[in-house]
């Protein structure tokens, strides 16, 4: 069994060929810094994997296993034009890893890293041919760090998981009624005076300037890109928990540490609100790397229509004064959103007319089906840790579901990709995040990555199993559900 998460498009093992010892490995790749950094990353992760150093170097001594990084105009399967597309070849000579750009080569690493198995002499790779290349350029998770908050080293334990299942997104739920978690140089009494409460009822807490750079500049390093989120116009409270201008009777709210949504809100027409929007959307994008800035526009129950309305237009137009894009959540499509106005997908339970009109008009999805991909749902209604009102996700679930069939009518062209979801109304520590993450994580990275027809549920199970080795060494907690025969 070659055990790859998730499974690649093409994977051809040779009967009679001869692994790679992993003993001495010597890594070479080419001479740029996006190459190098790379390089630098591939051997710790090897290292890591097999147990045994892993060294990179300028050419290979004689004799020493080597394994080659390479950049070429052809790689991957025949016929895809992914940025992301490459071939892996392994034999008892050395692996070559080909790509034609770095994010590639990278996404060839992970693959070799799930390949490194203990022989009877040692670490090694069987001998195996990959031509691999993803389904769908945006693959990620949203991360609710604003009901309880996680410290950056936290953060950086979600992005490198990420990163070992080609995920390529980080999206920050960055504001909600329970804390403001991002500094914003502009109002600097959000995070100072508004992330302190989280419903754990533990200490808050709130990134600075130079806590979000650095996790973009990390997040680089692994190609995954941070998107965040300021949720409007409304799960407001912490807002308006410090700013009694925006609300009508201009008083403060208090500071709250429930779980209950859809009670806050801004006001469209006070003189306050769009000073404020324009404001702190500036601040963040102007700290954010990628093209996209996410503004939320769920949930918001106490507004009408028009009022709503309003706020989607008003948002849509201060991020496309920042220079960025927006993304929102699927409320915002019955407003009429701009057809570059990124539409991420979660409720199911209502009309989808307003989908697919605005497909119609040219919007692209993220696809983020609650009763599928959000992954703070209990496994079983006995679990102890997390929600139901989107139903019970146990792993099989969270496996066996295709993006393109989840809006009916919807065209499959105009899927942008998925996102797994975790809200963390009920997890509080480090622990409780990675039980709800793993291994359901794993099973929608193969969801956004691998073609349908290379799906296989009771193949995955036994490439699951192979797979938690590499969470108990890192010490990553995980759920050992039922469906699966853990050894």
């Amino acid at each position: 069994m070659v055990a790859i998460i998730p499974q690649p498009l093409h994977v051809e093992s040779p009967v009679d060929g001869a692994a790679l010892p992993l003993e001495g490995a010597v890594l070479v790749a080419g001479p740029t810094e996006a190459e190098q950094r790379v390089a630098a990353y591939a051997a710790d992760l090897l290292t890591r994997a097999a147990g045994t150093h892993v060294t990179v170097a300028g050419s290979v001594p004689d004799g020493a296993p080597s394994i080659a990084l390479r950049l070429a105009d052809v790689a991957g399967p025949a016929g895809s034009d992914s940025p992301e597309r490459y071939t892996l070849e392994v034999d008892g000579s050395g692996a070559v890893l080909t790509a034609t750009a770095t994010v590639g080569l990278f996404d060839a690493v992970q693959t070799l890293r799930q390949l490194v198995t203990e022989g009877e002499h040692g670490p090694e790779v069987s001998a195996v041919v990959v031509h691999d290349a993803p389904r769908y350029p945006w693959r990620g998770l949203s991360f609710d760090v604003a009901r309880n908050f996680f410290p950056v080293k936290q953060i950086e334990l979600v992005i490198d998981v990420l990163a070992s299942y080609k995920l390529n997104v980080l999206h920050l739920h960055l504001t909600d009624d329970q804390g403001w978690r991002i500094e914003t140089p502009s109002r600097p009494e959000l995070a100072k005076l508004a992330s302190g409460t989280s419903t754990s009822g533990t200490a808050g807490g709130h990134l600075s300037l130079a806590d979000f750079r650095h996790l973009q500049d990390y997040a680089a390093d692994r190609f995954v890109t941070v998107v965040p989120e300021i949720d409007l116009p409304g799960h407001t409270n912490a807002a308006t928990s410090v700013y009694g201008e925006l609300r009508v009777d201009g008083q403060r709210t208090a500071p709250y540490e429930g779980i209950e949504v859809g009670f806050s809100q801004l006001t469209y027409d006070l003189p306050a609100t769009e000073p404020f929007l324009r404001e702190v959307l500036a601040d963040v994008a102007a700290i954010t790397d990628g093209e996209y800035l996410h503004v939320g526009g769920d949930e918001a129950l106490t507004l009408g229509a028009e009022e709503y309305a309003q706020f989607i237009a008003l948002l849509e137009e201060i991020v496309a004064d920042t220079g960025k894009k927006a993304i929102t959540w699927q409320e915002a499509a019955q407003a009429g959103t701009r057809p570059d106005t990124l539409l991420q997908y979660w409720d199911n339970r209502v009309d989808s007319a307003p989908f697919l009109a605005a497909a119609a008009r040219g919007s692209r999805f993220v696809m983020s089906p609650g009763n599928r991909a959000y992954l703070d749902m209990k496994y079983t209604a006995e679990y102890p840790l997390g929600q139901d009102w989107a139903g019970l996700i146990e792993l099989r679930t969270a496996y066996d579901w295709d993006p393109a069939e989840v809006i009916e009518g919807l065209p499959a062209d105009q899927i942008e990709g998925v996102e797994a979801a975790v809200w963390t109304e009920t997890l509080s520590t480090q622990e409780e995040l990675f039980l709800m993450l793993l291994p359901r994580l794993s099973a929608v990275a193969e969801v956004a990555w691998t073609a349908p027809e290379r799906k296989d549920w009771d193949d995955y199970r036994a490439r699951v199993v192979a797979e938690s080795a590499t969470w108990r060494r890192e010490g990553l907690s995980f759920h050992e559900t039922p469906q699966v025969d853990w050894v």
